[in-house]
Order: C-alpha cells, then structure tokens, then sequence
C-alpha cells in the first residue's frame, strides 16, 4: 500500500512538473509578442543562422521555448504542438511576424569584391546602443563598416525584390532608400553616397538590384552633410504590429544569416 502511495506520489508530482513547464511556456507566448523587446532582438544565434532557409514555425517554437534567446541552441529540433493547443491564435501571429521578416530576404547588401585586395565589410551588434542626433536614442539597425573608408566605394544592392517606399535625403539617415518587401517589411538603407538611378516612390526593386553606394551622408538639415561618421551602410528592419506602423527589429543575425548569399562582383 505504501508502495503504491509513492508511486502516485511521483507520477503526481511529474504530472505537476509537466504542468509547470508548461505554463511556464506558454506565458512566453502573449498577444503582441512581436512588440516586444525580447522579439525585436531577433537572437536567432550561429546555428539557425548558419541554416540555409529560416522556416518562421520552428524560429517560433524555438524561440518560445528557449524565452527568445537561440544564441546557445544547437539543437534546432522541434514540436510547437502544445503551443498550437494552448495558444493557436498568439503562436500563428509570432510565426506570421517571423514571415513577415524573413521570407523575402534573399541577399547580404554588400557584394564580395572578387578583388582580393579590397578590404572586406565589418559589422557587429549595435543594436538599441545609445545615439545623441537628434536626441537621445537606441540604434535602430545594424552597421556595416566599409574597410575602404573611401565614400562610394562599396556597392549596395537590395536584400530583397519590393516597392521603393521612401527615397531621397533625411536628415538623420542622409541619402536613404526604403523598400517593401512583399511580405510587409520595410528595409531601410541609410548614409548612402549616391543612387544607382533617379529611383521614384512606387519603382519596383529585384533582389540582388544595385541601388547606390555607401557613404557618409546624413546628420544634418542640408542635403549633402557627409563627413560626421566613418563610411559605413545603416540597415534596418521594420514591421508593421497592431499598434505600431513601424516597429524596428534587429537586423544583425539576419545579417549573419544573409552572408553565405554574397553576390560577387569587381570593385
């Protein structure tokens, strides 16, 4: 009889355990997840970076299960069934928004230089680190560092097939050109020294399409302020949620992810 109290006793206690966990996961999954902060980060990490295609159901199953952080995952195996049982509506949104970022992306925005001697293209995780122009700030993208510091020297090409949105100068982003991918995003090239062409609102953009040259253009009301930073390429990533028009993702593992699709060419 005792025996069979302790057994009870454990299969009670793993019943419990399973239950906890699974709370546990699913208060990951709220509505409007993909306005948060945890989301926005995009730590997809090296090995789903390293993947050949991101599929949104197995980014949004991981990054639930690992509370938004795929930086340390190896294992990229999984089951989103008790997330579709628990939260079908909330799961289907975070994996629509995952869609919605990755699934036009088709290129890295600086080609390989079939040189070898230009200097390659640096980058690193900039993300939400303070910025004063304009007033205090998070840096809203990802930039990519010419090694050539000359302005004009680096080709940029569009990450994905779209509609020109936005052209033309800002003061904050200089020479900027916007695109709307198909699937809603909206990819944003900033400090740009030139156009490849008089590109108007409502162009139509292929992947892989020259769109101009990097520089340094930007922070301040004239046209043709440059020289206020270092030659590099600003890119950011924007997704339209229920609350916001444009709401800023991290592009830099999305970065990493696009670096093994490098079109080559000479410069």
């Amino acid at each position: 009889m005792i025996l069979i109290f302790i057994l009870l006793l454990a299969v009670f206690n793993m019943t419990a355990v399973h239950s906890l966990e699974e709370a546990a996961l699913l208060s990951r999954l709220e509505p409007n997840v993909s306005e948060s902060a945890k989301f926005r980060a995009m730590r997809l990490g090296p090995a789903m970076a390293g993947l050949e295609w991101l599929d949104p159901d197995q980014t949004a199953a991981l990054m639930v299960k690992h509370d938004y952080d795929l930086t340390e995952c190896e294992d990229l195996s999984y089951d989103n069934k008790k997330l579709l049982a628990g939260k079908p509506a909330e799961y289907r949104e975070l994996s629509e928004a995952y869609r919605t970022v990755f699934s036009d992306l088709v290129y890295f925005p600086i080609p390989e230089s079939t040189d070898p001697e230009t200097p390659d293209v640096t980058y690193e995780d900039g993300w939400q680190q303070p910025r004063t122009y304009g007033g205090e700030r998070g840096h809203e993208g990802c930039d990519i560092m010419g090694g050539q510091g000359e302005r004009g020297f680096y080709p940029v090409v569009s990450m994905s097939s779209g509609t020109v949105e936005k052209v033309g100068w800002l003061e904050q982003g200089g020479w900027r050109i916007g695109i709307r991918t198909e699937s809603g995003a909206y990819l944003y090239y900033a400090h740009l020294y030139s156009y490849s062409s008089k590109w108007q609102e409502g162009d139509t953009v292929k992947a892989g399409q020259l769109l101009g040259f990097m520089g340094d253009s930007g922070y301040g009301k004239e046209e043709n302020t440059v020289g206020q930073f270092p030659v590099h390429l600003h890119v950011g990533i924007y997704i339209r949620t229920a609350h916001y028009e444009e709401l800023s993702v991290n592009p830099y593992w999305i970065l990493r992810y696009l670096e093994k699709r490098r079109i080559s060419c000479e410069y």
